[in-house]
Order: structure tokens, then C-alpha cells, then sequence
């Protein structure tokens, strides 16, 4: 049986049993019975682990990923929204995917601002002028 037979299957069973309240939001465009509802479902997985990456050392933060995902968030947010149907989850989730992302990409920055402030506090290392003379 292939997979969309057995995912209509599914949709059949389950339909019996949505509560009358519940019968709009079941049968929108982008509700449970598209991949336009359960893409942005499963997204959200990127979302917790941003929130997961504020535990990491910032020395360990990647900067292209932050980066990546930040831009990703924010086209995606404003793609979400010119689409029909307009798509309120997979707005709400890029939304989160581009914030979650930029506090780490903040992170990222202000460790390396700290870097350079230790560097430049350091006192400049002075080289023994017999040294330079050694091969």
C-alpha cells in the first residue's frame, strides 16, 4: 500500500472523530491535513534547539549556522505571509527561528567583542634583543 493510500486512510478515520468546533480549522488550507500545517510543526524542533544552544559556551556557537538560520527565519516569515493561504504557523515558527538564532548570533558577537577588549588590555610582549640574532 503506498503512503499517501495509508495517510488517507488515516485522514478517513480520524475525521469520525474531529469535534464540531474543530471541523474549520481540519479542513483550512493549511490545516492538519496538509503538509502546509506539519512542516511548520516539525520546525519547531529548530526552535528548541536554539533555546538548548543558550546553555552552550558562546566560544562554541557556530556563526554561519546562527547566521543561516537567522536569514531563513526571516524569509521564510515574510514568505509565510504573501502565500494563499496565508500560513500563521509557519509564520510563528520562522518568527522564533530567526529570533532564537539572532540572540546567539548576539552572543556570538559580544563574546568576540570581549575577546578583543582581554587582547588589547594585555601588555605588548617584548622580544630580548639576543633572541632576534638566534636562528
Amino acid at each position: 500500500m503506498a503512503a499517501s493510500n495509508v495517510y488517507n486512510v488515516i485522514i478517513r478515520t480520524a475525521d469520525k472523530f474531529v469535534p464540531q468546533k474543530l471541523v474549520p480549522l481540519w479542513n483550512h488550507a493549511a490545516g492538519p491535513k496538509t503538509i502546509f500545517f506539519w512542516a511548520p510543526v516539525f520546525k519547531w524542533g529548530l526552535v528548541i534547539a536554539g533555546l538548548s544552544d543558550l546553555a552552550r559556551p558562546a566560544d562554541q556557537l557556530s556563526v554561519a549556522q546562527s547566521g543561516s538560520l537567522c536569514a531563513t527565519g526571516i524569509i521564510w516569515s515574510r514568505y509565510s505571509l504573501v502565500i494563499i493561504p496565508k500560513n500563521w504557523g509557519l509564520f510563528s515558527v520562522n518568527l522564533f527561528v530567526a529570533m532564537s538564532s539572532s540572540v546567539q548570533l548576539y552572543r556570538a558577537y559580544q563574546y568576540k567583542q570581549e575577546q578583543n577588549k582581554k587582547l588589547a588590555a594585555l601588555p605588548p610582549i617584548s622580544v630580548p634583543s639576543d633572541a632576534a640574532d638566534k636562528p
